[in-house]
C-alpha cells in the first residue's frame, strides 16, 4: 500500500527470531567480535542465554540440552579460535548422536583473502564434525538455513549442525517483507518396522535358551522407556543397559542384570539390541566377549548402523519405541514369557550375588584413605533416587556407573561414546537448567575425577552467576588414573629436575579444590572419612541457590574390582 512503512531488520534480529521460531530454548556461549549484538538479540527474542567461561564447555552444555529436550541447544562462538575451540564438542555431539547447533561469527566477507581478523575457513573446518555446515548468502535467507540446520540435527540419527555468520551479514539490513518465511521444523517422522521382521525377532526370542535385552542411549533419547519397560514385564527377559541407557529400565528392576554384565554378554545366545551400537563399548559384539554363535536382533533408527561390526540375524530399521511395543504384543499374543526359574536366570542371579558380595566387601571398608567403592556406596545411601548424575573420569566414571543407580531415563550423563573428558561441568549446567524448567525437585550431582574436574573447573563461576545448585563431588586420587601419597611425591620431586622426574600421571597432592568456593564467599568441604563425606552431602542437598564442592580424598593407588574384560579389551577375530 502506498505510503506504508516496511520494517527493516538486521541479520542479528533475523537469526534470533528464526531460532525462536524453530523451538530453540537455550544458547550457551562466549561473546566477542562479531557476535556481541547477536547475543543481545537472542535474549530480546526470548531465548535463554548462558555465558560460559570456555567454548568447549559451552558446546558440551548445548548438546546435553539437546539430548534432554530433543531440540538442539545452540553454542554461540566468535570467529577463528572461538570456532576451533568447539570442534571437540562438535565431534562429541556427532559421535554421541545428540542434537547441537553451533553458530560461529566470522570475519567480514570483503576481508577474506586479505588477512582479516581471525580469518578462518570455518565452514570447511566444521564439515567433518557435523551433518550440515553452511553459510547463508545473505541475511534474508538466514531462516532457511536455520530450519535446515535444526532439521539435520534432529532427523534420522541426531548430530551437530554449523552455521557461519560473517560480520557483514549480521549487520546487513533487510526489509521484513524480503525475509524468507519458513515454517517450524516438524517433529522427526517415526520409522515403522517391517511386520515380518517383528515376527522373526519374536520367534528368535521365544526359541532362545539364554536371551538378553541390551538397552542403549538411543532408547533413552527416543523416549522409549514405557514401551521397553512393558516389553520387559511381558517377557521377563534379563536387561543390561549401556552407561547412558541406564534408567530406561530402572537399575532396581528385578530384570536388570548389570551386576552380571560379563556373564550376560559372554553367554547370551540371543541379544535384542535396542538403540545401542556394537562399538568399543560393547566390544564390537565379537568373541571372546560374546558367544561366537550369538543371534543379534538389531533395532536402530539409522539403517547404516545395521550389520555394523557383525551381521545381525534380524536387522530392524525402525524406532525403538515402536518395535518394543509391537514385540510385546506378539509375545503376549503367544502367551509367552521367559522362565525366571530356569538355568539362564539362575546363572545370572548367582553371578550377580557373587559380584554384589565382592563389591559390598570393598564398599564396607571404611579405612582411610578411602577407596572408590566406599565413597560411591555411602553417597548412594543419601542422594535422592531421581537425581541427575553427571560423571566423568576413568575409574570414577566406570565404578560410579555400577554403584550410583538410576531409576529414570536420561538421568545419567557421562563421557559417552567418544570417551570425552571435560564434559562434566558443561553437562551439569545443562542438566541444572533442565531441572529448573522441567523437574524443579530434581538434584544435579557431578561426580568428577580430580583430573576431569581440571578441564573446566572455572565453570564453577558460571554456576554461581546463574545460581545453579549443582553438587560437585571430586573424587581425588592426586592424579590421572592414580597419583602418590604426599611423602612419596615429595621424595620424587626432590630427586631431580621437576620436568624430568615428576611422573606424567601425577597431579598436585591433596589439592584443596573445595577452596574455589571462596570465589563467591562460600565454603566447600574437604573430606577424608565416611562421616565427613555423608555430612557434607546432606548439607549440600539443602542448598538451593548456588553450587557446592565436596573434595573427597581417596587412596592414590585405589583400583577397581578385577575385570575379566576391560572396556578397551580387544576382541579377537
Amino acid at each position: 500500500m502506498s505510503g506504508e512503512t516496511v520494517e527493516e531488520l538486521d541479520g542479528n534480529q533475523i537469526l534470533a527470531e528464526a531460532l525462536k521460531a524453530q523451538g530453540v530454548e537455550y544458547v550457551f556461549g562466549i561473546v566477542g567480535i562479531p557476535v556481541i549484538e547477536l547475543s543481545m538479540a537472542l535474549q530480546q527474542a526470548g531465548l535463554q542465554y548462558v555465558g560460559m567461561r570456555n567454548e568447549q564447555a559451552a558446546c558440551y552444555a548445548a548438546q546435553a540440552v539437546g539430548y534432554l529436550t530433543k531440540r538442539p541447544g545452540v553454542c554461540l562462538v566468535v570467529s577463528g579460535p572461538g570456532l576451533l575451540h568447539v570442534t571437540g564438542g562438535m565431534a562429541n555431539a556427532q559421535i554421541n548422536c545428540w542434537p547441537l547447533l553451533v553458530i560461529g561469527g566470522s570475519c567480514p566477507e570483503d576481508h577474506e583473502g586479505l588477512g582479516g581478523f581471525q580469518e578462518c575457513p570455518q565452514v570447511e573446518l566444521s564439515r567433518p564434525y557435523c551433518k550440515y555446515s553452511a553459510r547463508p548468502p545473505g541475511a534474508a535467507l538466514i531462516p532457511l538455513h536455520v530450519e535446515k540446520a535444526v532439521r539435520c540435527a534432529t532427523y534420522g540419527r541426531p548430530g551437530a549442525s554449523y552455521l557461519d555468520l560473517p560480520a557483514n551479514i549480521l549487520v546487513q539490513r533487510v526489509s521484513s517483507d524480503k525475509v524468507a518465511s519458513v515454517n517450524p521444523c516438524p517433529e522427526p517422522p517415526l520409522a515403522f518396522p517391517d511386520p515380518a521382521l517383528i515376527q522373526q525377532a519374536a520367534q528368535l526370542l521365544m526359541k532362545a535358551k539364554k536371551p538378553l535385552i541390551i538397552v542403549g542411549k538411543g532408547a533413552a533419547y527416543g523416549r522409549a522407556e514405557e514401551a521397553v519397560r512393558h516389553l520387559v514385564q511381558v517377557s521377563s527377559l534379563p536387561v543390561l543397559p549401556t552407561p547412558m541407557g541406564k534408567g530406561v529400565v530402572s537399575d532396581n528392576d528385578v530384570h536388570c542384570v548389570s551386576p552380571a554384565r560379563t556373564a550376560a554378554l559372554q553367554y547370551a545366545d540371543t541379544i535384542l539390541l535396542l538403540g545401542a551400537r556394537l562399538n568399543w563399548m560393547l566390544h564390537f559384539g565379537r568373541p571372546p566377549r560374546f558367544d561366537p554363535n550369538v543371534n543379534i536382533i538389531q533395532v536402530d533408527l539409522c539403517p547404516e548402523e545395521l550389520h555394523n561390526s557383525v551381521n545381525a540375524k534380524v536387522a530392524i530399521h525402525a524406532d525403538v519405541k515402536v518395535v518394543a511395543t509391537q514385540l510385546a504384543k506378539v509375545l503376549k499374543d503367544n502367551s509367552w514369557s521367559f522362565s525366571t526359574s530356569g538355568p539362564w536366570w539362575k546363572q545370572l542371579k548367582d553371578k550377580m550375588e557373587a559380584n554384589r558380595k565382592a563389591v559390598t566387601a570393598m564398599a564396607q571398608d571404611t579405612r582411610t584413605p578411602l577407596n572408590y567403592y566406599t565413597v560411591f556406596h555411602h553417597i548412594q545411601e543419601i542422594i535422592p533416587k531421581d537425581c541427575m548424575i553427571v560423571s566423568e573420569g576413568a575409574n570414577t566414571m566406570d565404578i560410579g556407573r555400577t554403584i550410583l543407580l538410576n531409576t529414570l531415563p536420561r538421568h545419567r550423563l557421562d563421557a559417552g561414546t567418544f570417551g570425552t573428558m571435560g564434559v562434566g561441568l558443561g553437562f551439569g549446567i545443562a542438566a541444572a537448567l533442565w531441572c529448573r524448567d522441567y523437574a524443579p525437585s530434581n538434584k544435579v550431582i557431578c561426580v568428577e575425577g580430580d583430573s576431569a574436574f581440571g578441564f573446566s573447573g572455572m565453570e564453577l563461576e558460571t554456576m554461581f552467576r546463574y545460581k545453579l545448585p549443582i553438587i560437585i563431588i571430586i573424587v581425588n586420587n592426586n592424579g590421572i588414573y592414580g597419583g602418590f601419597e604426599k611423602e612419596v611425591f615429595d621424595d620424587i620431586q626432590q630427586s631431580g629436575d621437576l620436568t624430568r622426574v615428576t611422573p606424567p600421571s601425577t597431579l598436585l597432592v591433596n589439592s584443596h579444590y573445595e577452596r574455589m568456593m571462596s570465589l563467591a564467599g562460600h565454603e566447600g568441604y574437604f573430606c577424608t572419612t565416611v562421616p565427613q563425606l555423608q555430612e557434607a552431602v546432606r548439607k549440600c542437598l539443602l542448598v538451593k541457590d548456588h553450587p557446592s564442592i565436596i573434595n573427597v580424598m581417596i587412596n592414590p593407588s585405589a583400583d577397581r574390582k578385577p575385570q575379566n574384560f576391560a572396556w578397551l579389551t580387544e576382541s579377537k577375530l
